[in-house]
């Protein structure tokens, strides 16, 4: 670490001095004088920062990703501060109001982000970046992809594979078997491009999404399903179910695709016995849910809103199944004859 960093995170903490300014107090003044671009999702961030551990925990995160869309780059600023303690903060607790969104994880780490103007700031401790795994995905990660979610793309809660040039979003409760069946899909030819969390690109004039095809996450009962996971290991996870976390290189998946224009959405019902089917829904029954899902509010959430409306005019189906061996063949017929 450069020795003139090193002095500033020794002095710097987020306890204030008496002796300092108001404005050192607030920690406004310190300098940022790293910078490197990133690419999430194929999106132009820029990080600012006065800790190289910052940059090489984004570089874990996105580093593997690679510029697609150049209509936007948005600006990260994460300052690091000695801070008083060497224990790892508890998770951070979310608020959100209108376009204003807090994360609070104690006194020293912190964050706020204006999701009209995707302005924001973050100021943690040393201790919190030196635990990679927590720093990644409670700060990092969550500010980034709310900065993203905000200006660029809406979130869907829904796994999305393709086959014959057409693009199936898989969508249901937690449980209903997203990961699973996408990758089953996957693995028997189709191109996969998400598991579980899908993004709509908000200025595509045809439906499309991006997906994190360079993995996918499994509940641990899904070893029984696929002999390749057998030696996997549990993903530590800081809150949510245990999973595992597998890259797509390491998986016997012929093909993949970050972004896939989207033909057919599917809301997925396990069910214990009987035969399979699949069955057309009602026109805006893919906007009515996906609404009912959205985590954002006030004026950011009118603006999901809207973009959701796009999904009424996509061909929606329930399909009943009762494992990968039903699921996959009705989802081929779907895609074959619609």
């Amino acid at each position: 670490m450069p020795s003139r960093l090193s002095s500033q995170l020794k002095t710097e903490t987020a306890v204030p001095s008496p002796l300092q300014s108001p404005q050192e107090a607030l920690l406004c003044s310190m300098d940022l004088p790293l910078c490197r671009v990133f690419h999430p999702l194929g999106y132009s961030v820029a990080i600012f920062t006065n800790a190289p551990a910052v940059l090489e925990a984004a570089s874990e995160s996105f580093g593997h990703m690679r510029p697609r869309r150049t209509n936007t780059t948005l600006q990260i600023r994460i300052g690091v501060t000695r801070g008083t303690s060497s224990a790892c903060p508890p998770e951070p607790k979310r608020r959100e109001y209108n376009h204003l969104y807090s994360l609070v994880a104690d006194t020293e780490n912190q964050a706020l982000l204006d999701l009209m103007t995707c302005t924001s700031f973050a100021w943690v401790t040393q201790a919190t970046v030196n635990n990679r795994l927590y720093f990644r995905y409670n700060f990092l990660e969550k500010i980034i992809y709310l900065l993203l979610g905000a200006s660029v793309v809406t979130d869907l809660h829904a796994a999305c594979v393709s086959r014959n040039g057409k693009g199936v979003l898989l969508c249901g409760d937690s449980g209903a078997g997203k990961s699973t069946l996408a990758y089953a899909c996957a693995r028997a030819g189709w191109t996969y491009t998400s598991d579980d969390t899908s993004y709509l690109i908000n200025d595509s004039d045809i439906p499309c999404v991006i997906g994190h095809s360079h993995r996918v996450r499994f509940r641990p009962s899904a070893k029984s399903l696929f002999p390749e996971l057998a030696n996997c290991e549990l993903t530590p996870r800081l809150e949510g179910k245990p999973s595992i976390e597998v890259p797509i290189s390491c998986l016997p998946v012929p093909s993949t695709a970050i972004e896939t224009r989207v033909s057919f959405i599917v809301y997925l019902n396990r069910i214990t016995f009987g035969p399979g089917k699949i069955a057309r829904l009602s026109e805006g029954t893919a906007t009515q849910r996906a609404c009912r899902g959205l985590y954002s509010a006030g004026v950011i959430r009118a603006k999901h809103e809207e973009i959701l409306k796009r999904l009424s005019y996509i061909p929606t189906f329930e399909l009943q199944y009762g494992g990968i061996h039903q699921g996959i063949p009705l989802l081929e017929l779907l895609t074959r004859e619609g």
